[in-house]
């Protein structure tokens, strides 16, 4: 008998989530770093990551720079999704993270991120949400159109401060497809 799916849960960052966070971008495998478009050279070391995270909790919630929620399969935690770059009521991009390599492939991701979206919708009241991934990265540009983003363009840029020059597919998802999906799911 195969084994039962992972109950899959999101809540909202947690003190007791910092070290994990902090571990993934410093402990994971350069090639996979690499692989998301990251600049090795531009990583924060722990201390920074650490302040910026505390810094994140302590902040209200409409004068976050990033807002950050936790996944969990089974109760444990295996990833995380945040936004950045938010203009309240307007728009915010996403970022998606799963931490252990046994999570990843296994289609946990469409199914995290779907269960994040309503969060960042209703938190900011956004009208769009956009996720620009590395163009060479699979996982991401296989996820996001199983939850409903649209392709808008691939180009180049340098898109974060951790990150080096490469092409980025941008993908958007209004409010309003996300509700229409929902419901047609229903």
């Amino acid at each position: 008998m195969p084994a039962a799916p992972p109950v899959l849960s999101v809540r909202e960052l947690e003190a007791r989530d910092i070290e994990a966070i902090a571990d993934y971008w410093l402990q994971a495998e350069p090639a996979y770093l690499q692989g998301m478009g990251v600049d090795l050279g531009k990583l924060p070391t722990r201390a920074a990551w650490r302040h910026m995270l505390h810094a994140q909790l302590a902040t209200p919630l409409l004068q976050k720079q990033s807002y950050c929620l936790v996944w969990e399969a089974d109760g444990q935690a295996v990833g995380h999704c945040n936004i950045n770059n938010i203009k309240p009521h307007e728009e915010a991009h996403m970022h998606l993270h799963l931490w252990p390599a046994g999570a990843r492939r296994r289609s946990l991701g469409a199914a995290l991120v779907q269960l994040s979206v309503p969060w960042f919708f209703e938190r900011y009241g956004l009208r769009r949400l956009y996720c620009e991934p590395y163009a060479l990265n699979p996982a991401p540009n296989r996820t996001l159109p199983h939850v409903g983003f649209e392709l808008v363009r691939e180009y180049v840029t340098t898109p974060g401060s951790i990150n080096f020059e490469q092409p980025v597919r941008l993908w958007v998802l209004t409010r309003e497809r996300f509700a229409a999906l929902q419901q047609a799911a229903t």
